[in-house]
């Protein structure tokens, strides 16, 4: 066993011992390293903290790394024995199966319910840690406490890493992320410039863990006893901290209050937040209006998956990307863990439907040289080969796509979400309105809809029960996302989809990819394909429209003009679901805390359009609601884009190192729209 695997193995003694499921160990290593290495910290952490947290963060400069990776993880799956005690290859196989790309940016793995959580950034190295959002403790009223569970603890080295890669500022950023008395242990091929690091270290304020495997119980103990600190490096990693905090006032990033967690919702949204905190041990009390879980636009029976992209790949699209593998790896903890979601990974070939619509899909595939696996182009040739129908169109093929099932995906993830921590849910009640009072949240239930002889709480509105107090909230409620005074001003808007169910016969039977154009059609299942949808601003209904069907029909003839399958698309038989997504201007999600937007307008009335303004609004912490999130706006592509916002905010509100990056957090924020106007000093009509 290396130095390396003998310091991130063993670094299991800094847990805490009366292994408390809330806590967390937060290890940093810098290179991929081997597999085998990666595969000992995960053994130990089950070992040693079975009911504790560990977050792993890797960073790799390297992207050709990943496929060496990937080749010896195979080797290891192909080595191990049934009669193996360590289990090496079925982890090795868990790995295999999580599909970690050679692309930019974090990309989180998650396994045994939440308890050993793998973030692999790529890229520059100094670039991604500058990008890591430092969690803000002094919204908690609790400085920068140096054992925060959140911070790292440890940091290996991998032989990869040389002089010319481990600078003094990647030092101090590491410094930035790490606990007071964090340390560090690395194996050099060369002395040179292991001392000259070493002082790098020390200068930062890391403890050098310079002992074997063995050896290193006994230093790792004596080094976290030792009270004798260095203030210089201390402050200074501090200074860091504030900076970054300062610099984002207008982006506020604060965590939960201690606390039941109530969420509004019952859709993807809302579900996948439930169970990416109750891997955190939180409990969770859902509020559901309706009668089971995806009755409104995550009821859908397909949902297509894949990323959306942009001709200059900026954060929209490493979002999206992002999203699309996270969600694929979600869905796969999922299947392995026996819950039942249909799905198909069989591809998505998305093509023009006329010259403007073709020109932006060349423009966007040869914009960028994007991985393989993400995108590639395709002729008409291989599409048509590919669906396995006449398609005779090119485009762009995304391998890994394909399609979910949203309401089956979403019963699972709160089913998963019931199986591991105290998480319930209380259907049809409609929550009217709600209050905050000495900094907790209370819900107001309609009992329109109740048996009488009910007390009316508030006799001047239609009848209501109160339910609370609940230390923090979240809006996960779709297109109720505006329905109270407090998120009535968010800028996002609901629009209505038509989605038609069609019969699998014939020629259009051998579908076997999903097909994106002016509409979608996804292959057979159950023996009905999906196609649409319709895109219908603030509808005033959710009735079903023949309209609407006969538009979706004509979406498909003019996408595949004169094509002998579309003969085969029946929509006689009226069947279709209707329902109404949220949409922002931008595309991008909502996930974040949520904006006091009359606080903002008052303020607003002082300052604008002025040098002093714009001063004001970047040195002025953004007014929010305190203790009331927002996760919503997930547009038409909410299966990609939603299970990674619920990750995050997760990660948000348990005061955790968030997996994306601050320029993600920017454009994810619920303020962004007021303040990309008012940091600049423009005005906000």
């Amino acid at each position: 066993m290396s130095k390396l695997t003998g310091h991130l193995s063993s670094v299991f003694i800094l847990f805490p011992a009366k292994n408390d499921v809330e806590q967390t160990l937060a290890l940093g290593q810098l290179g991929l390293g081997s597999p085998g290495s990666l595969l000992s910290i995960w053994q130990n952490s089950r070992k040693i903290c079975p009911l504790g947290r560990v977050n792993l963060k890797v960073f790799e400069t390297d992207f050709d790394a990943i496929s060496d990776f990937y080749h010896q993880l195979t080797e290891l799956v192909a080595q191990d024995s049934p009669q193996s005690a360590l289990g090496r290859g079925e982890m090795a196989a868990a790995l295999l199966k999580r599909d970690i790309l050679a692309i930019e940016g974090c990309q989180r793995l998650i396994f045994d319910d939440g308890r050993f959580i793998l973030d692999i950034y790529l890229g520059d190295i100094l670039g991604q840690l500058k990008g890591i959002l430092t969690p803000n403790y002094m919204e908690q009223g609790i400085g920068d406490r140096a054992d925060h569970s959140a911070l790292i603890a440890h940091w290996g080295i991998t032989e990869k890493i040389n002089g010319a890669t481990l600078s003094e500022a990647m030092l101090w950023q590491m410094g930035r992320l790490s606990r007071d008395n964090a340390t560090l242990g690395f194996d050099a091929p060369g002395v040179e410039w292991k001392d000259q690091s070493a002082a790098l270290v020390r200068r930062v304020g890391l403890r050098l863990i310079e002992a074997t495997a063995g050896e290193f119980r006994q230093q790792a103990e004596i080094e976290y006893q030792d009270n004798r600190r260095d203030d210089i490096p201390l402050q200074e990693r501090r200074t860091l901290r504030n900076a970054q905090s300062n610099r984002l006032r207008y982006c506020p990033v604060t965590s939960a209050a201690e606390g039941e967690i109530a969420i509004i919702g019952g859709g993807v949204a809302s579900t996948h937040l439930a169970l990416s905190l109750a891997q955190r041990n939180r409990k969770v009390r859902l509020f559901c209006c309706d009668s089971d879980f995806a009755q409104q636009a995550s009821g859908n029976k397909q949902g297509a998956v894949y990323p959306l992209l942009t001709p200059d790949n900026g954060h929209l699209s490493h979002y999206f990307q992002q999203g699309f593998l996270f969600t694929r790896r979600r869905l796969q903890e999922l299947v392995d863990d026996d819950f039942h979601v249909s799905y198909d990974f069989c591809g998505v070939v998305q093509t023009g439907f006329d010259i403007r619509s073709s020109a932006r899909l060349d423009k966007i595939i040869k914009g960028q040289s994007w991985n393989s696996k993400v995108a590639s182009p395709i002729d008409a040739g291989s599409a048509t080969q590919l669906a396995g129908i006449d398609i005779d169109k090119s485009g762009i093929h995304y391998p890994l796509g394909g399609w979910i099932c949203p309401h089956e995906f979403t019963r699972a993830a709160f089913e998963k979400a019931a199986q591991i921590s105290d998480v319930s849910v209380e259907f049809n009640t409609d929550i009217k309105r709600i209050e905050q009072r000495e900094g907790l949240w209370y819900l107001y239930k309609s009992l329109d809809d109740q048996p009488s002889g009910l007390t009316d709480i508030d006799e001047a509105q239609e009848r209501t029960m109160e339910m609370g107090p609940f230390a923090n909230l979240v809006l996960a409620n779709g297109q109720g996302l505006t329905q109270f005074r407090q998120s009535e001003k968010l800028p996002a808007t609901g629009f209505r989809g038509q989605v038609s169910h069609i019969p699998s016969r014939n020629e259009l039977s051998k579908l076997s990819t999903v097909l994106c154009s002016h509409g979608y059609l996804t292959p057979g299942n159950n023996k009905f394909h999906c196609t649409g949808a319709s895109y219908v601003k603030n509808p005033d209904n959710l009735d079903y429209s023949a309209g609407e069907q006969i538009e979706n029909l004509q979406k498909i003839k003019h996408s595949y003009v004169d094509k002998p399958w579309l003969e085969d698309i029946d929509i006689t038989g009226h069947s279709a679901r209707v329902g109404v997504r949220m949409v922002t201007r931008d595309h991008a999600p909502m996930m974040g805390c949520a904006p006091d937007t009359e606080s903002m307008l008052r303020l607003y009335e002082r300052h604008q359009h002025t040098k002093a303004s714009i001063k004001f609004w970047k040195e002025t912490p953004a007014p929010t609601h305190k203790g009331l999130f927002i996760l919503g706006g997930l547009g038409s592509r909410g299966i990609t884009s939603g299970p990674l916002a619920a990750e995050a905010l997760a990660a948000q509100l348990c005061g955790e190192i968030m997996p994306l990056s601050v320029a993600m957090l920017e454009m994810l924020n619920p303020n962004r729209f007021w303040m990309r106007k008012l940091i600049k000093g423009k005005a906000l009509q």
